[in-house]
């Protein structure tokens, strides 16, 4: 047997082992004298995120052959979370693995390459929307303008809102002193009447602990835990049965790498990336999931109360929030373009999120 077809069953093993039988191999060719090192940074800080993502980096030398490594860097190891599209164009980095949202501030259309309120609702949804109905293409084209290739999505979780008092109906959002990650969801949550604030997550404890806030939302209930959030909050207000997260139910991360970087890999090596992103994609969200398992008799143990919006908030929810999609969709011509494909896809007989009726009098300026 030749070291090529030995490396080449490295390959096919390595993405079979993440869950992705189903994906063929690309013949990724025998290892180079010298293989090629990305400098990688994801937006993990710690905790599940970041081991998973530790542990798949590892794994790309052997699946490869060597052809092609990844160095990892947790959040702020190398540059915080909002240099990292600078770090990648000046090559302090190879590539990152940012949530989606992130990018926002160069490529406007981002707020609609990841979960906004009340929109796609479900994981697959997102998938469709990537690689069903030309979302990837897109979003290739607008991150090579910013001289970046946008590998593809990885799906991560729901976010989660934590309080410190009982939230029974979106009413009970008025007046309360709530962290919002900013955007859409902080003005969905104003117009219900909370008094919203911006604070990066390292921030959320401290706040919550001497009472500066009241309600938060961060990340899933594996990350939230091993945060301490049971010790500062007795509550945690989910959506409906089957719905995680009445505002975010859907959180998206990807694989950006810069262009100079992609352009040097061998055609094979393209292919093998696009596909492994795929499979880290299941693997990620399937991961989360688990711990996220492990994570909810913690929170019961610690005397955390579950409660859940109904049907009713999140319909109502979704009268405040169609608004906002159109504002912010209108800030860019991109971003109109992105949200176009959705919102046909949420009005169509497939999800049929959005009604006519809902939309009448908003504009897309396409």
């Amino acid at each position: 047997m030749t070291n090529q077809n030995v490396s080449r069953r490295k390959a096919l093993a390595g993405i079979a082992g993440l869950g992705a039988a189903g994906l063929a191999a690309p013949h990724v060719a025998t290892a180079a004298a010298h293989g090629t090192n990305w400098k990688i940074q994801t937006s993990w800080p710690g905790g599940a995120g970041l081991q998973i993502f530790k542990d798949w980096c590892g794994t790309i030398q052997e699946k490869t052959g060597g052809e092609l490594s990844f160095t990892p860097f947790g959040a702020n190891d190398v540059v915080g979370d909002f240099q990292l599209f600078d770090a990648v164009k000046n090559g302090v980095l190879d590539a990152v693995n940012p949530f989606t949202i992130y990018a926002q501030g160069i490529i406007p259309a981002a707020t609609f390459l990841t979960s906004y309120p009340l929109g796609l609702r479900n994981p697959h949804e997102f998938d469709v929307f990537f690689y069903g109905l030309g979302g990837l293409e897109i979003a290739r084209e607008l991150y090579a303008a910013q001289g970046m290739y946008y590998i593809g999505p990885v799906q991560h979780d729901a976010n989660l809102i934590h309080s410190k008092v009982p939230i029974r109906s979106i009413d009970d959002f008025r007046g309360r002193k709530m962290r919002m990650p900013g955007g859409m969801v902080a003005e969905v949550f104003t117009e219900l009447g909370a008094e919203t604030t911006v604070l990066p997550g390292s921030e959320i404890f401290p706040a919550l602990e001497k009472g500066t806030i009241d309600v938060a939302d961060y990340t899933g209930p594996a990350v939230n835990y091993a945060l301490g959030f049971s010790q500062v909050t007795k509550y945690i207000i989910m959506g409906p049965p089957g719905f995680m997260s009445v505002y975010q139910p859907v959180d998206l991360m990807d694989i950006t790498v810069s262009m100079g970087s992609w352009e040097a890999l061998s055609p094979e090596m393209k292919q093998f990336m696009e596909m492994e992103t795929k499979a880290y994609s299941i693997h990620h969200h399937a991961e989360i999931q688990k711990a996220n398992q492990e994570a909810w008799p913690k929170f019961e143990a610690d005397g955390t109360e579950i409660t859940r919006l109904t049907q009713d908030d999140v319909e109502l929810m979704t009268e405040v929030a169609v608004p906002i999609w159109f504002d912010y969709a209108n800030r860019d011509k991109d971003a109109a373009r992105v949200f176009k494909i959705q919102l046909d896809y949420m009005m169509s007989g497939s999800l049929g999120y959005v009604t006519p009726e809902l939309i009448e009098g908003l504009t897309l300026d396409l």
